[in-house]
């Protein structure tokens, strides 16, 4: 639409821009400061992250919902969600920040770190899941290794966020988290690193920093 003048109104509003500034400029914008955490989730990265957050929040408000190292029971490092429906075999590893979902089967000699797994997933006997997340009903083979690289803000800075990445710099594709989106199949003995695979696909050899749509 344009108006009488001719000036064509923007499609897009920016929050910050457009209206904190002007807020601000009549004294009608307030700030209200949390204790408690804060996390953009602006990246798949970002999610990971956060998963970290609400864990770390559990095991001091909700410790019970956190599994425990117990007698015949997964070897728990950390802070680790498992949902009461899921498979976990003895002798894997699981933690820290990790987020077993619904349905999920995990096998013999798993490790799992810094991942969330979704539900109805299926993680074979062997396989690596490091800075992942597993979509629903995907399915890991045996000895597979599927591994992604953290984007986790410093440590060192109460304040700090994680940087808005872009998906490509240099015309490659930004190293980050691994993305499995919904029944994706990984065949056995194969390592997935660094990439973006979209749903439905049966992948049949190894990939390294690629979408694979």
């Amino acid at each position: 639409e344009e108006s009488s003048n001719g000036w064509q109104r923007a499609e897009v509003i920016r929050l910050e821009q457009d209206v904190f500034t002007a807020l601000a400029g009549s004294g009608k914008l307030y700030v209200y400061k949390t204790d408690g955490f804060w996390s953009q989730i602006k990246s798949a990265g970002s999610a990971i992250y956060a998963s970290r957050l609400y864990l770390n929040q559990y095991s001091k408000s909700h410790p019970e919902r956190l599994a425990q190292n117990k007698p015949g029971g997964p070897v728990i490092r950390g802070n680790v969600y498992i949902h009461p429906t899921a498979s976990v075999d003895s002798t894997a590893v699981l933690g820290p920040n990790v987020s077993i979902g619904e349905g999920v089967t995990v096998g013999a000699g798993v490790r799992v770190r810094e991942s969330i797994v979704l539900h109805g997933a299926s993680l074979h006997d062997h396989t690596c899941v490091l800075n992942t997340i597993v979509g629903w009903d995907s399915t890991i083979g045996r000895w597979a290794r599927v591994e992604g690289t953290p984007s986790d803000p410093n440590p060192n800075d109460p304040y700090a966020k994680i940087d808005s990445e872009t998906l490509f710099r240099d015309g490659r594709l930004t190293p980050s988290i691994t993305i499995l989106g919904c029944s994706v199949t990984i065949p056995a003995e194969v390592v997935i690193l660094n990439s973006i695979v979209l749903p439905h696909k049966e992948l049949s050899r190894s990939y390294k920093n690629q979408i694979i749509l």
